[in-house]
């Protein structure tokens, strides 16, 4: 599945207009072996615990994303290569973590797009806490479970429908 965010934001403005397509903030960096991903979105809400990162990325991702709200922490890592490599083997198409990832060499290598706010080397704790398939916010835009994602190397554009 090609496509430009670009191309995707000309071709529905007027979906840009009304709130159905929302551009996210510029403010995530480019990880993983898969520079271009699209897929339903998936949402946890957590806080320096990736417990819930782990089970999730267990189940079968074909066609998914999952976003990762991890209020914006910068004191830990969410994602690191073990998960990475789950998520691969899992089907899913790639992940958005507002936070960190760690192992960013290896998880370069994994067919698996990413984006995060920057690396950190520590990993979080592992309390269970946390919650899913919730409306979370950040960069400007609500992701809610069910709508679409596509991120690219111009950015990542949300949509209540699919766009291709």
């Amino acid at each position: 599945m090609n496509f430009k965010t670009p191309d995707l934001l000309d071709d529905n403005e007027d979906k840009t207009r009304d709130g159905s397509v929302r551009v996210v903030a510029p403010m995530f960096r480019r990880y993983g072996g898969r520079p271009a991903f699209s897929g339903r979105i998936v949402t946890l809400k957590l806080f320096e615990d990736n417990s819930l990162v782990r089970e999730t990325f267990g189940e079968d991702g074909k066609g998914k994303v999952l976003v990762v709200d991890g209020g914006g922490s910068l004191r830990c890592a969410l994602v690191g290569d073990q998960l990475a490599i789950l998520a691969q083997k899992n089907g899913w198409e790639g992940v958005v973590v507002y936070g960190c990832i760690r192992d960013s060499d290896d998880i370069n290598a994994i067919d698996l797009g990413v984006r995060a706010l920057d690396t950190h080397p520590l990993k979080s704790v592992k309390k269970g806490a946390g919650e899913r398939d919730v409306a979370v916010s950040f960069g400007g835009v609500t992701f809610r479970p069910g709508e679409w994602l596509y991120a690219d190397a111009d950015g990542i554009v949300v949509a209540s429908a699919s766009l291709l």
